[in-house]
């Protein structure tokens, strides 16, 4: 378990990070979100966020979604607060645990998180298109074969390239994962084949890339549509070869790896409309495997809402709670814009809401939200802010990537 506590290293937080350590957990710290993000970026991994409650969690949440981030947040506080919980909640946080900590719990939480991520158990299915799609991934998973995953946000294209990985013959190396959609084109191509020190302003030494990162491994590539097309030019001669060049050096290196890519947009018509090269896309689109969103998928809404009723039932220490018929009707009737994580979300703040074993349509709250031009807009933001401080320090890209 790769852990990043937010916040001040100081009293029950402190104690927190010796329990998680207990737990063979691996720590990193930040003083910030804007600290914390660049561990992110930095590729380091990370499965799970603890941040100190009084900070700002929407503004995590929404940073973090922003730039394809999906990393669990986990709440701390100095009380055992039902109101601060819920609100941590409705901010963005799986779970609020009162501090000083349990050792119990942290162990619980820990446990949740790890089977998320490797348990195929939790691939909860019962509609025919998922379980298919699911079939599909774990027969092509040993082969060397490149995927492509297309689908809207939120219906679980990254666990899908984390399930082909656990399965592959390359299990054993970590998934290496870049966010196409949050980094500006100019850092993009260092931040995918690496540079030579002096390759630029900035570059005070070599830097290994994604690319070399992900040799005799899986390397997941987020978002591809948003890749510039000069980019996609050196993506594809990269994925031809075998090799890639560091920017700034002249020496190739031979690598081998799968690529998973996937995208929320529909690659055919980005190549018809000259936004996505021709044949960068027939390399990617070896095997293809579109999600469905879950309004196409009726079948799983109830199996995956009781998967989520017991699992933040048991994490937040509570007793067994059921939904009641208008609730499941309430939860089978909705559009679910936001996918499978809008009813994560939805099914987790009701069971905190709820003040009886029984779930009524009453707590039921759905947040309508026009979340998607939101997150454009933030995304566009971060680009930006990036680009400005490129021009404020000289293209020192080495300095930009500490601020």
């Amino acid at each position: 378990m790769r852990l990043l506590i937010i916040g001040d290293l100081k009293g029950s937080i402190v104690n927190a990070a010796k329990l998680s350590k207990e737990q063979n957990a691996k720590i990193l710290h930040a003083i910030d979100i804007k600290s914390a993000m660049i561990n992110l970026r930095n590729g380091e991994n990370i499965e799970l966020i603890i941040i100190d409650s009084e900070m700002n969690i929407k503004e995590l949440k929404n940073t973090l979604e922003a730039e394809h981030f999906s990393v669990p947040i986990v709440s701390c506080g100095l009380s055992n607060n039902p109101k601060r919980a819920a609100e941590s909640i409705k901010e963005g946080a799986i779970e609020y645990i009162p501090l000083p900590p349990n050792k119990e719990v942290i162990a619980a939480l820990f446990s949740i998180i790890s089977n998320n991520s490797e348990d195929d158990n939790n691939l909860i299915c019962f509609s025919q298109s998922m379980s298919k799609i699911i079939s599909v991934a774990k027969q092509i998973a040993p082969s060397i074969a490149n995927v492509l995953i297309s689908g809207q946000s939120g219906v679980g294209k990254e666990v899908i390239a984390k399930l082909i990985h656990k399965h592959s013959k390359n299990s054993q190396n970590d998934l290496i994962s870049i966010n196409c959609a949050a980094i500006p084109e100019n850092l993009l191509e260092s931040e995918m084949f690496g540079h030579e020190k002096g390759a630029f302003t900035g570059a005070a030494e070599r830097r290994i890339g994604k690319f070399e990162q992900a040799n005799n491994s899986t390397l997941f590539l987020d978002e591809i549509s948003e890749m510039d097309l000069k980019l996609q030019a050196k993506l594809l001669r990269a994925i031809q070869e075998k090799e890639i060049f560091r920017v700034g050096g002249n020496k190739p290196i031979k690598l081998n790896m799968r690529i998973i890519a996937t995208s929320n947009r529909n690659l055919i018509s980005e190549v018809k409309n000259g936004n996505f090269r021709e044949d960068l896309f027939y390399r990617l689109n070896v095997i293809h495997l579109e999600i469905p969103p879950l309004k196409d998928r009726l079948e799983d809404i109830i199996p995956l809402s009781e998967h989520f009723l017991q699992k933040y039932c048991k994490v937040n220490n509570l007793g067994k709670k059921t939904l009641d018929e208008k609730a499941l009707k309430k939860l089978q009737v909705h559009f679910w814009p936001g996918n499978v994580r809008e009813l994560e979300n939805t099914i987790h703040r009701s069971i905190l809401i709820s003040t009886t074993s029984k779930i009524e349509e009453k707590d039921i709250s759905i947040i309508n939200t026009s979340e998607e031009e939101n997150l454009e807009s933030l995304e566009a933001m971060e680009k930006k802010a990036i680009d400005k401080a490129l021009n404020k320090y000289n293209k020192n890209y080495d300095l930009v990537a500490k601020v």
